[in-house]
């Protein structure tokens, strides 16, 4: 029984996932634009950061989404065609669950950071711009 379940979410997976990236394509917003100093530092501060993904995971594309907003270029890194990756997510962060960022503090602690939400609220309160 736990075989067909698998089998069913996979196909099912295989079948949206083209419209899921469509999706993800055309729902993209539009960026926040900083001065180039302003980037620099974020672009700084973004090498810190790395997304564990799937393409057409529905939350991945949640945070994507927010990344893009944000204008932050985060690393990603497909733990489905990654197998490194997926050992990395396994091993810091103790499942294979998807999204996850991986936060390297300035003192070099790794914080592992589950949820579309809670990621998306850490990236609004570390980049979004003070609105005045």
């Amino acid at each position: 029984m736990r075989i067909l379940i698998r089998l069913f979410f996979k196909v099912l997976r295989r079948v949206l996932m083209p419209f899921m990236l469509i999706y993800a394509a055309i729902s993209k917003p539009k960026p926040i634009q900083r001065s180039d100093e302003q980037q620099a530092q974020v672009d700084a501060d973004c090498q810190q950061l790395s997304l564990y993904q799937f393409s057409s995971c529905p939350f991945c594309i949640k945070v994507k989404k927010e990344i893009y907003h944000l204008a932050l270029p985060i690393s990603m890194q497909n733990v489905q065609r990654d197998a490194r990756a997926r050992q990395a997510l396994l091993e810091g962060g103790g499942s294979v669950k998807v999204p996850c960022l991986k936060i390297i503090h300035d003192d070099g602690q790794e914080q592992w950071l589950y949820e579309s939400s809670d990621i998306n609220i850490y990236l609004q309160q570390r980049f979004a711009p003070l609105v005045s």
